[in-house]
């Protein structure tokens, strides 16, 4: 099959058709053969092995049996009706359920008729049923014979086209069968190295193997193949704009960062502080675009190793921004880093959205004359007014919360592109980090300032609440402010702040005017409302902020000591990290309160108890994986990058490392892909870069 057969468009595939294309390419993004070749079974089931209904038990997952069904019956009436019925063999019967699909399963079900069910048999009122189990007559059994049947992802939409799993194996076994050759992506001597069957052997036995063996060598062959695209794409990327992008060369460290260092710093560096500024200092002076992250878990001081590669770029002559995704968060930035400065002759500044027409037009002057050394702001940096004489250094913090462009046009205001270094608080696992940042060189400050005391971690129940509410009396009469986040989920954001509003009802009574004050803050304010609110509580006006999760980023107030977190099982554990990190700021000692119902699922006790038991963001993260799945964290699911159909970067860490070395040794030899037996690879890196978008890339 050369390559432009498997570029031929998927409605000329027998079996599909113009319509059935149209719903292949809407649900599944399947354009052409070659997508269909590539669109993998999620499992195998062995369809020569069956099982006795008597014998069901908990002990595996999936049965297969072989039976009559009997005619369907409905049961219940609106949202409680299903449809039931009962497949008997010699041993015994045992319940078939759907509480969708009802028309369906009652127009596919014919009493009397021999079926080949499987499904997962689930435990209720003493008995096994099967939910919603895959059925099949006996008679049309032998159409897709193969011991290890391959069983492919469906939606409604596709299942309503008859393109259940069972129907895309029609279109997967037609595709495979008009297969004579594929070509190559691997070149001859990774196949050779790592003992590889070819692609073509590979992509056949991953829909219909010939046996368990071969179906192993299959996905090792495919799974290998999607972490090494992606790492070799990566690096590539990164040498590649080494050489196109000359940086700035920042030779001096001179009079700005020396007097600050030596008379205004606030506290000594951490040991992990003083390792990235030197990180750093490197890049900035190899003549080479700095392209990197900085990590730090809430309260490590990536602020203040910011602030000391502004004046590194302020020393050498140039300027220096730094852009935040909220205006609070800006102003918060301005705030330190000016407090950090207070006694040098610098010139920095405020932008937001706003920031007074008056006040921009002096801005826009004293940047674009280079008086304003340093420019804090928000979105309205990437503005096309705001111009800068010349613009060294490009700080860009929580950088996942802007877009690509985004991003871009704010390093695009100079010639030569700045130094970008880009920051987050939300902690990485490190094999999340190679795969989706892997064309960065990335710091970690893995430490926290001395002095700072982790925050003390508690979960109660509803029940304990009168234990809460007097614990934080106590917490306010010492002079101490208290935070109240409800969850906000935007499928139902009536529904979440109807729960806020009542929590606030309950709050108001317990601590009642004019002993204690309250302020409000909530994605449905206004702007205004919300920065008057939040004000009144910086300035101590008030002691509780009841919120939703618009305070995760952003807020420093070193008096508020106690994060109350209600339903804190309905979020993630990277956000309740989050959320307890706004507590924490001060020299006292905070608190953590998780409140709960008893109804709590499996996972849901997984996060509680990994909140309790530690403070290590680190490990939050990679617990937050584990749980989640690296396609689910903050930021990567809108990437593209990591949709894989087979590896797992968790499970297949091993591969991807050693993915990510024999990509970066190919690369050493020869970096633009230009050798013959190489041409291979770089075929299929831009075969793949029109599926995927480069959204890793910050500049």
């Amino acid at each position: 099959m050369s390559d432009e057969l498997l570029q031929t468009p998927i409605e000329y595939l027998k079996g599909v058709g113009p319509k059935r294309a149209e719903v292949l390419r809407s649900e599944l993004n399947i354009f052409t053969f070659d997508d269909l070749l590539n669109y993998f079974p999620f499992r195998y089931v062995d369809r020569s092995k069956f099982s006795r209904i008597a014998d069901i038990d908990n002990d595996q997952n999936y049965f297969q049996l072989r039976g009559k069904i009997s005619a369907p019956q409905l049961i219940g009436a609106a949202r409680g009706r299903r449809l039931s019925a009962y497949i008997a063999d010699a041993s015994g019967e045992i319940e078939l359920v759907w509480f969708q699909g009802i028309k369906w399963a009652q127009e596919k079900i014919k009493p009397g008729v021999e079926y080949i069910v499987f499904g997962k048999p689930n435990y209720f009122n003493g008995r096994y049923n099967f939910a919603h189990p895959e059925f099949e007559p006996v008679a049309e059994y032998d159409l897709l014979s193969t011991q290890l049947q391959p069983f492919y992802s469906s939606t409604e939409k596709l299942k309503a086209k008859s393109l259940d799993s069972r129907g895309i194996a029609k279109l997967t076994k037609t595709l495979v069968a008009m297969v004579d050759v594929i070509p190559e992506t691997l070149n001859p001597e990774i196949i050779y190295r790592l003992k590889f069957i070819s692609r073509e052997e590979a992509l056949k036995n991953i829909h219909y193997p010939e046996s368990q063996e071969i179906l192993n060598k299959a996905i090792t062959r495919l799974k290998f193949e999607e972490l090494f695209f992606i790492q070799l794409a990566l690096l590539r990327h990164k040498f590649v704009r080494s050489k196109k992008y000359k940086g700035h060369v920042f030779r001096t460290v001179g009079e700005q960062f020396n007097t600050f260092y030596n008379q205004y710093l606030p506290f000594e560096l951490t040991n992990a502080q003083k390792r990235v500024v030197k990180e750093i200092r490197s890049d900035l002076g190899s003549g080479h675009q700095m392209n990197r992250l900085l990590q730090g878990d809430v309260g490590s001081g990536k602020t203040l190793v910011a602030l000391l590669c502004m004046l590194i770029a302020i020393d050498n002559g140039y300027q220096a921004s730094l852009m935040a995704p909220t205006e609070i968060l800006a102003q918060q930035h301005f705030k330190t880093i000016s407090r950090f400065l207070g006694g040098m002759n610098l010139q920095l500044n405020l932008l937001t959205g706003s920031t007074r027409m008056s006040e921009r037009r002096i801005i826009h002057d004293e940047l674009e004359s280079g008086k304003l050394q340093i420019l804090i702001g928000t979105h309205a940096l990437i503005e096309e007014k705001v111009q800068f004489k010349n613009l060294g250094l490009v700080i860009i913090d929580e950088q996942h919360r802007f877009g690509v462009e985004q991003r871009a046009k704010l390093w695009q205001k100079s010639d030569i592109p700045p130094h970008v270094l880009v920051m987050t608080a939300t902690p990485i696992p490190r094999t999340l980090a190679m795969t989706v940042y892997g064309d960065l060189d990335y710091s970690v400050i893995d430490e926290l300032p001395p002095g700072r005391k982790p925050v003390q971690t508690f979960h109660y129940y509803d029940s304990k609440r009168p234990l809460l509410h007097s614990f934080l009396k106590k917490k306010i009469e010492e002079g101490r402010q208290i935070y109240v986040v409800y969850p906000l989920i935007k499928e139902s954001e009536k529904l979440d702040l109807a729960d806020l509003m009542e929590g606030l009802e309950s709050l108001s009574r317990s601590f009642p005017l004019p002993d204690y004050a309250i302020s409000i803050v909530h994605g449905q304010m206004k702007a205004e409302e919300k920065d008057f609110e939040m004000q009144r509580f910086i300035r101590g006006e008030t002691q509780i902020m009841v919120a939703t999760t618009v305070i995760e980023v952003g807020v420093d107030i070193p008096n508020a000591s106690v994060m109350v977190i209600e339903n804190a099982e309905r979020f993630g554990l990277s956000q309740l990290h989050q959320l307890r990190g706004r507590v924490g700021r001060g020299a006292d000692q905070s608190f953590c309160i998780l409140m709960t119902s008893y109804k709590l699922t499996a996972d849901g006790k997984k996060r509680i108890e990994t909140m309790v038991r530690t403070s290590n963001g680190f490990e939050i993260a990679e617990a937050d994986m584990r749980l989640r799945g690296p396609g689910d964290l903050h930021g990567t699911r809108q990437s593209g990058i990591l949709d894989l159909q087979l590896a797992d970067i968790i499970r297949d860490e091993k591969m991807l490392r050693f993915a990510r070395e024999l990509a970066a040794e190919i690369l050493e030899d020869d970096p633009e892909l230009c050798n013959s037996v190489n041409q291979v690879l770089e075929a299929r890196i831009r075969q793949l870069r029109k599926h995927r978008q480069d959204w890793s890339i910050i500049s």
